[in-house]
């Protein structure tokens, strides 16, 4: 380990400072573009030691959980970037993926994302011989910090902490840590706990009596089995109520889910039959169907069975057919896609390439293209492109606010 001093010419893709060096760039976090600095360097890796010019874009973080020089939570990256200039990095992740890949279309401006947005989020939790741990893992580690806020989770998430931190005091075995994955529902929370053995009878009673002695705990999971459902957790897809299955997924915020829902609605414009591909529980498919027939594509099987009953349960809608299928291992063809007019796909980052390259084949004209990694979006677009689609626009969508994840929709036509 030596002492040097940089310059902090950028950001790099996980948010830190990047300066070049004789030794080749190095990494130092909570570093911004423009600072001289003393770092303890470690390799590629730079440690602050002190700043001689802190960057006008330097703000005062807004949570005592963000402290870089103790125990900071690790659930933020960025929070002390001011907001313009923390959207445009946002942005150029997604031109610079798509940069990568020869593209350069239109990148409209970051939809932005404000603090107590977030509807979903997950904690790491772990019993001590002291307390009950629940909140985030500090950066690169497997140590939690265990939060008493948290700006950009929901108010509603955050004035049931004390109810959270009860339940998962129930759930917890011994020393071993666990994920609770906590969704605000418009009935009440959703808690689904993953990595826990499976509860015995004891700990179900523990857990029941923990959660009837609380108010707005929609259900409790462990490992995908219900453990106890007071009432069904209900999340609103455009006027469509559905019910979604322990630990599905869904968009982190409403307001970006409402904003990717607009671009998609407006591309799709006058087309009568869609498919929907990687459909989840319907975020896209049942709002479609207020205007289209939509046949629904989704390999996990609860999701797309909570996706069939609220289309069945929902007056008003255009006719919604639903498959089961892995798309990565049997992607819809290009003789089943030849029937639609548009097709919108919402993958897992990993992407959609042995599927985009049936969509290209099929030849239909209108695409939406939904991505949470810039990277696999960029190489699908590219293939789209080389055979004869036209990028219209791709907008960056944050919703994972002070982080370096960014959602984007790219809309395509030929």
């Amino acid at each position: 380990m030596s002492t040097v001093t940089v310059t902090i010419e950028k950001l790099g893709a996980q948010g830190h400072g990047v300066a070049e060096s004789e030794y080749g760039p190095v990494y130092v976090p909570y570093a911004l573009p423009g600072e001289t600095l003393a770092i303890a360097r470690n390799g590629d890796y730079g440690t602050v030691m002190s700043t001689s010019n802190p960057s006008p874009d330097r703000i005062e973080p807004i949570c005592r959980h963000f402290n870089p020089d103790r125990d900071n939570c690790g659930g933020c990256s960025l929070q002390h970037l001011a907001a313009p200039a923390y959207n445009a990095f946002k942005r150029e992740l997604v031109i610079d993926a798509l940069k990568a890949r020869g593209l350069t279309p239109e990148v409209g401006e970051t939809i932005a994302c404000h603090p107590g947005e977030r509807r979903r989020a997950v904690f790491s939790v772990r019993r001590t011989e002291k307390e009950l741990l629940l909140g985030f893992n500090r950066a690169e580690t497997n140590h939690i910090v265990s939060i008493e806020e948290c700006p950009i989770t929901s108010p509603g998430i955050v004035a049931r902490l004390p109810a959270i931190r009860t339940v998962a005091a129930a759930l917890a075995q011994g020393s071993e840590s666990f994920h609770l994955t906590v969704l605000e529902t418009l009935s009440g929370l959703d808690l689904a706990a993953d990595g826990l053995k499976k509860l015995d009878d004891k700990q179900r009673r523990a857990v029941t009596e923990a959660v009837l002695s609380l108010k707005g705990i929609a259900r409790v999971s462990v490992n995908g089995e219900i453990i106890l459902e007071p009432t069904k957790p209900i999340i609103d897809f455009g006027g469509v109520n559905v019910s979604p299955p322990p630990g599905a997924f869904t968009q982190a915020t409403k307001p970006a889910e409402e904003a990717m829902a607009e671009l998609v609605m407006n591309h799709l414009g006058k087309a009568k039959r869609v498919i929907d591909l990687f459909a989840g529980s319907g975020t896209f498919s049942l709002r479609i169907a207020r205007k289209a027939k939509v046949h629904a594509v989704e390999g996990e099987d609860k999701s797309i069975k909570a996706l069939d009953l609220a289309a069945r349960n929902t007056q008003g809608l255009k006719p919604v057919t639903v498959e089961k299928r892995d798309l990565f291992r049997r992607p819809m063809m290009a003789q089943e896609l030849k029937v639609y007019d548009a097709a919108v796909f919402d993958p897992p980052r990993a992407g959609a390439e042995v599927q985009v390259k049936e969509l290209v084949r099929s030849g239909i004209k209108t695409v939406v293209a939904v991505s949470c990694n810039p990277a696999t979006l960029a190489r699908d677009l590219k293939i789209l492109v080389d055979a004869g689609y036209r990028i219209k626009s791709v907008t960056p969508i944050d919703q994972f606010l002070w982080s370096t994840h960014v959602e984007a929709v790219a809309l395509l036509s030929r």
